[in-house]
């Protein structure tokens, strides 16, 4: 069994010694909301702005025992305006990402798609999964879990995207995109293998760009070479594929559900194609889960601020 924590550890640890990142914390009102926001802060990962009822976080701090007296605290109503005003810091420069605490997806989401604070990118907007799981040798991401119910094709190819520009910002040279379906053939009836094999036609005309794009793959030839071997299956991907692609929201869910609660897997999300990381856990996320996310903010973070040509692919239209 491989040690996760120390997976995610080295990770962090190649940023040791760079300044934390300007972090909007929305609407952090329970204990592993501020839990998690600090812990990232005490790491060095971010510098958290806390916006919320600041009556309410302080007495949930108190309660907990955590010191919010080094932080900024932005003091809202409730969740949509905790969302508005972390929303609009972001946009105007303020925050380099913003953090989702204890409100809902959608109240979250909604401030982020508003026009004027100035957030959106040209692509559709994403959640990539970033997944250790003791009895598998690397991180793999799974996407989309959280944002897209059904997403058709095109709204696929950004998604796909979106996970080859984490990957890459991961340090990953080339990632290997596996399109997931039942089967591993394309079969007119199941149409999950129609779009994979369309999104990798699109990989192979440049319409999407950056990564090896094949499908349709079931889950055991993506992920392990002996399957794919037994199964007959030539591909770049199979059982090799550092991004997984899940046919529908039901599909991902699931999966990454599976993985973290009944193999241990430890997990960090992040909502893509906005201009900042968008660190969105679940309400019932342990601190160590956002401690995580916030890590993953901050790798994708420097590595667009490094090279901003990242965010925004050369892609044949």
């Amino acid at each position: 069994m491989v040690d996760i924590k120390i997976r995610f550890d080295e990770m962090l640890a190649r940023r040791k010694g760079a300044a934390p990142l300007p972090t909007a914390v929305v609407h952090p009102c329970s204990v592993d909301a501020l839990a998690g926001a600090l812990e990232a802060a005490q790491a060095g990962l971010i510098e958290p702005v806390l916006v919320g009822p600041a009556e309410q976080m302080r007495e949930i701090a108190a309660a907990a025992k955590l010191d919010l007296s080094p932080y900024k605290i932005v003091s809202t109503g409730d969740p949509e305006e905790s969302a508005s005003v972390a929303a609009s810091l972001a946009g105007g420069g303020k925050a380099g990402a913003l953090m989702k605490g204890s409100l809902h997806t959608d109240q979250f989401m909604h401030a982020v798609l508003q026009k004027e604070n100035r957030l959106r990118t040209s692509r559709l907007l994403s959640h990539c999964a970033l997944i250790a799981a003791p009895a598998y040798s690397r991180p793999i991401i799974i996407s989309d879990a959280a944002v897209n119910v059904a997403p058709d094709v095109d709204q696929k190819r950004d998604i796909v995207q979106n996970a080859i520009i984490l990957a890459k910002a991961l340090g990953i040279a080339q990632p290997k995109v596996a399109v997931l379906a039942a089967i591993e053939t394309v079969n007119s009836k199941m149409p999950a293998t129609m779009d994979a094999a369309a999104l990798a036609k699109m990989a192979d005309r440049r319409q999407i760009v950056g990564g090896v794009v094949d499908g349709p793959l079931d889950l055991d030839t993506a992920v392990d070479e002996q399957a794919a071997r037994i199964k007959g299956v030539e591909s770049p991907v199979a059982g090799k594929a550092d991004v997984l692609i899940a046919p529908n929201i039901e599909a991902a869910n699931m999966m990454y559900k599976e993985l973290m609660f009944m193999a241990g897997a430890q997990t960090a999300g992040l909502v893509m194609g906005a201009r900042v990381p968008l660190i969105l856990t679940s309400r019932a996320d342990t601190a160590q889960a956002r401690l995580f996310s916030c890590g993953l903010a901050v790798l994708l973070a420097e590595a667009t601020a490094k090279d901003p040509a990242l965010l925004h692919p050369a892609v044949s239209e």
